[in-house]
């Protein structure tokens, strides 16, 4: 209810953000730890619910039909936890980076530590990156390739990074190692504390989290592709290489994630400094109606399709495209008399 009903209709109620910190600004702003404890604060939260949910499993008078709903309820905030982790892990400060893998454990999802900042924020945008999803391609065929492939990618970065420290890869130093680690003992923890029965629950709610975080991962980079230079290597990233979405609302609930185009043209900034861009493509909703939206491919394609053609002035073959449908795809937007510049398809 609060996620897919009552933050999307104080979206439509709230409207857009528009408020970006001035130049004078920012770097007060960038050193204030009042928005770092707010990301901080999310932790406890996060864990609470969770302790709370491992007693109703075990103790509570539910269904089976309760359990479940409860377990995707608190991956939702285990999603939303991701998100802090997100925030925390782009950090330098080596606390907040700790801080970042306890948020991951409750989706075994540690590997994000290391994919999102050393692959997905590298390769973004171009067809090299799992985590950009493509011009034709649906939500259901973009979820196991980015999960899989991302965690592959993220073996291989990490293996890479040990191996120049001459380090062996099964080594507790391997991020991935402990990562995944910590989360086999918390879950190890809640099964002796609260009995064996609750953990189909605890694995449904990691599934829950890290899905809610690869269907974002859909929304925000959606058939956008970098150019590449004369030396045919892609350009830098740039706010027009991400989906934008300056809704209010989800802008406070989800540490300006929305503003994701400035985050990726500029990753080093704290999340109350990002600023809205005129020159990034617009996200027609915020983001828990774009993930309504994209569980339904006909409805998404409808509605995103036109406005990534849009965005390349009705030149299709400069988006990211899913290569099998790449033909069928140039075909039917660039026959003759296909008014791509009015947003509406070739039949």
């Amino acid at each position: 209810m609060v996620f897919f009903v009552i933050i999307p209709v104080l979206d439509k109620v709230a409207g857009e953000d528009g408020d970006n910190p001035s130049d004078t600004d920012v770097s007060s702003m960038q050193e204030d730890k009042f928005y770092r404890w707010c990301t901080y604060a999310f932790l406890p939260i996060q864990f609470f619910t969770l302790l709370v949910a491992c007693w109703m499993w075990a103790f509570g008078d539910l269904t089976i039909i309760d359990s479940i709903g409860l377990a995707v309820t608190v991956g939702l905030v285990a999603g939303t936890g991701i998100n802090a982790a997100h925030e925390l892990g782009h950090r330098v400060e080596q606390h907040e980076r700790w801080l970042a893998k306890v948020a991951l454990t409750q989706t075994f999802y540690g590997h994000f530590f290391v994919e999102h900042n050393r692959g997905h924020h590298v390769r973004v945008a171009t067809p090299d990156d799992p985590a950009s999803s493509r011009l034709g391609e649906n939500l259901w065929t973009f979820l196991p390739r980015s999960v899989v492939l991302g965690l592959i990618s993220a073996w291989h970065l990490e293996t890479q990074r040990l191996a120049r420290e001459r380090i062996r890869p099964w080594s507790i130093r391997n991020n991935l190692l402990h990562s995944w680690l910590m989360s086999a003992v918390l879950f190890v923890l809640l099964a002796l504390a609260f009995g064996p029965a609750i953990l189909p629950y605890l694995v449904l709610q990691a599934v829950v989290g890290f899905l809610l975080l690869e269907t974002v991962n859909y929304v925000e980079h959606y058939g956008l592709l970098r150019e590449k230079n004369a030396r045919g290597r892609y350009v830098r990233c740039s706010p027009r290489h991400s989906w934008n979405s300056d809704r209010l609302c989800t802008n406070i609930f989800l540490y300006h994630l929305q503003r994701h185009s400035d985050h990726h043209a500029n990753p080093s900034k704290r999340y109350q400094v990002l600023r809205t861009c005129d020159e990034a493509p617009q996200l027609p909703a915020g983001y828990a109606t774009m993930v309504m939206m994209a569980a339904f491919p006909p409805l998404w394609r409808r509605v995103m399709d036109p406005r990534v053609i849009a965005h390349y002035d009705g030149d299709v073959s400069r988006a990211n495209i899913l290569p099998r449908k790449r033909e069928k795809i140039l075909r039917t937007y660039t026959a003759p008399g296909c008014a791509t510049a009015r947003m509406t398809k070739c039949r």
